[in-house]
């Protein structure tokens, strides 16, 4: 599907109503271009120095965690591009996950987070981790509020953030989306060959745009808004990806007979490659996950939200030989008949996309915690 024409006189919209939310957090935001739409912050969690302090700090302790042992960073590391390097993310007790983390960077901008989409906040986001049994692992938010109050050094943080020392669940998870809206990087070669310099990236990459826009299709559903330059259309698709070692029909009935044990099966395996089938129950959506965005794409191998593909090659492999056949496939998804040249001509604009400013983060790796 094709980017969304309204979304940009949508966000336009709402940011003018945010104007004074916006301009009271411009110390807490970095710059961004010219012409790009600052990320939307809930009127009811403004964003400020302090909750943005207090939400760095939270991110990375890993004492989140049942054993104090897994942070937010954990998974979403600065060092490799706020994500990680392994397909699926280890939690408490070397417990496996289901689904590759994608990167928190320009998370903020998003309009749903999590590859199906469960999560329509930041601050929904962040509060589910925490007591997932196979990532951080706490009992429930009342365990986390209890430990956190435990913890002398959090008392004045919370106080400068929110007027008082007590910890809540709800103030925890504001503050870590806080610190998460202030994650923004679009600022990379791509944008100023786009905006006129021919010289920013090479002849390669120069043929890999023509391709991307053209044979290789990238931009059904990649296309570019200078507005929300994500490259993401912000849609779920079946690609095939999780049709390779799954019966779609079998899962999905699964599902549908026993909709009230769907937190437990979400869990098992198999399950999870239904994606956005398990938010919405429609059967159009067995199999779709989330478009990714492609900032800095070259830094957060491996992909595909069950991290199968490990190179971009991999990836650009996948979808000229248009992805797996399955009943529920993607209309756009057919073989395109690239050639090695122009594959690697796509890999080498993709490198294009990776920032040219992510030296700021470098401070936020020395607060990686040891495991």
């Amino acid at each position: 599907m094709r980017l969304d024409r309204w979304s940009s006189v949508w966000r336009l919209a709402l940011w003018l109503l945010m104007l004074p939310v916006v301009a009271a957090a411009q110390d807490a935001i970095p710059p961004l271009p010219t012409g790009v739409f600052p990320p939307e912050i809930p009127p009811g969690n403004p964003l400020t120095a302090p909750k943005v302090d207090l939400g760095k700090k939270l991110y990375f302790d890993p004492r989140l965690s049942r054993d104090n042992t897994v942070s937010c960073a954990t998974c979403h590391d600065p060092r490799e591009g706020f994500a990680e390097h392994d397909a699926v993310s280890t939690g408490v007790g070397g417990a496996k996950g289901v689904r590759n983390a994608p990167t928190v960077l320009n998370a903020a901008f998003l309009r749903e987070q999590f590859w199906d989409g469960r999560a329509a906040t930041l601050e929904d986001q962040a509060l589910q981790p925490i007591v997932n049994p196979v990532e951080m692992a706490m009992a429930d938010h009342a365990a986390v509020e209890t430990k956190l109050q435990g913890l002398a050094e959090y008392g004045p943080l919370f106080k400068q953030a929110f007027g008082d020392t007590r910890v809540t669940i709800q103030r925890v998870v504001q503050a870590i989306a806080s610190f998460e809206r202030t994650l923004l990087d679009v600022q990379a070669p791509i944008d100023r060959f786009l905006a006129g310099n021919q010289g920013a990236i090479s002849e390669s990459a120069k043929r890999g745009w023509t391709l991307f826009n053209g044979k290789a299709r990238c931009n059904t559903c990649h296309g570019y808004v200078s507005a929300f330059p994500l490259f993401t259309d912000e849609q779920y698709h079946n690609i095939g990806v999780a049709a390779k070692a799954v019966n779609f029909n079998e899962l999905a009935g699964k599902v549908e007979r026993h909709p009230e044990t769907l937190p437990q099966l979400s869990h098992e395996e198999g399950i999870n490659q239904l994606g956005r089938f398990l938010v919405t129950h429609e059967r159009k959506d067995i199999g779709a996950f989330k478009t990714p965005q492609l900032r800095n794409l070259a830094l957060t191998a491996p992909y595909m939200h069950d991290g199968s593909e490990k190179t971009l090659l991999e990836v650009i492999e996948f979808y000229d030989r248009g992805g797996n056949p399955n009943p529920w496939i993607d209309g756009g998804m057919r073989p395109l008949g690239l050639t090695s040249d122009e594959k690697a001509d796509l890999a080498e604009l993709l490198k294009t996309f990776t920032g040219e400013h992510l030296d700021r983060f470098e401070a936020l790796s020395k607060l990686m915690p040891t495991r």
